[in-house]
């Protein structure tokens, strides 16, 4: 087994003492892309939340290449090399696509070289952006803002990426498109927590995977094993 380069042991979460994560506990190994399904207010987000500082726990560990960052701020994790792309894009609105890529490579400001190839670099990825570099984030249709989030969390060349529910509400083209970047950033050497409600895009995407259910892990193992355990099929995957 590779060694843990993220990993969380007995982490749990309440709000407003409903329990929403109950020693939950998860690890990544560097260069893989492990997934998080499981329905609806099951703790998936906020598993990832935890992970990228948008949440602090209220008990465990979360330890991110040898160093504890249970506690650490988010800003400090990004730095660390922890991006997040959140639920439902959260570009700013107001700011150009430039802008918003310039916001993603905050750490690169003073080098004005690095962000310009940064760019380039996000503009590749996703050509529909290039043509729409000086217009306002929030005129983009749903999937070109999951560009523009995913492009903006690439700036900061992230260790992990934490990907949340990125084929919310997008059509099934775009949705491909979206899941052929994560992979093109996986095998550039960047790791994926990929919390995903779509079941079956999660465990064709991922190595191994996670099941969460009323915040707990009910089950968990490689992808291949996941698809065919009668848990997930039956609530899921559907049956053919």
């Amino acid at each position: 087994m590779a060694a843990s380069f993220l990993e969380g042991t007995g982490v749990s979460k309440s709000f407003g003492g409903l329990r929403v994560l109950n020693e939950v506990g998860f690890r990544v190994a560097e260069g893989e892309i492990v997934a998080l399904i499981g329905a609806n207010g099951a703790g998936k987000s906020t598993t990832l939340r935890g992970v990228a500082g948008a949440m602090l726990p209220r008990k465990g560990r979360i330890l991110f290449d040898g160093t504890e960052v249970t506690r650490m701020p988010a800003h400090q994790r990004a730095l660390a090399g922890i991006a997040l792309v959140p639920e439902g894009r959260r570009v700013f609105a107001a700011l150009t696509v430039r802008e918003n890529l310039e916001m993603g490579g905050f750490k690169y400001r003073k080098q004005r070289g690095k962000l310009r190839s940064l760019i380039d670099s996000a503009l590749e990825m996703f050509p529909r952006l290039r043509e729409r570099t000086d217009q306002r984030a929030g005129t983009l249709s749903g999937g070109e803002q999951q560009m523009l989030a995913l492009g903006r969390a690439l700036m900061s060349e992230p260790r992990l990426l934490c990907m949340d529910e990125p084929s919310l509400g997008l059509a099934p083209l775009v949705v491909q498109d979206i899941f052929k970047s994560i992979r093109a950033a996986n095998a550039a050497g960047t790791s994926v927590l990929l919390v995903e409600q779509n079941a079956r895009y999660a465990l064709e995407t991922a190595s191994r995977g996670y099941v969460l259910q009323t915040g707990s892990i009910i089950a968990a193992g490689p992808c291949a094993q996941l698809k065919h355990d009668e848990r997930v099929k039956e609530a899921y995957l559907g049956r053919r």
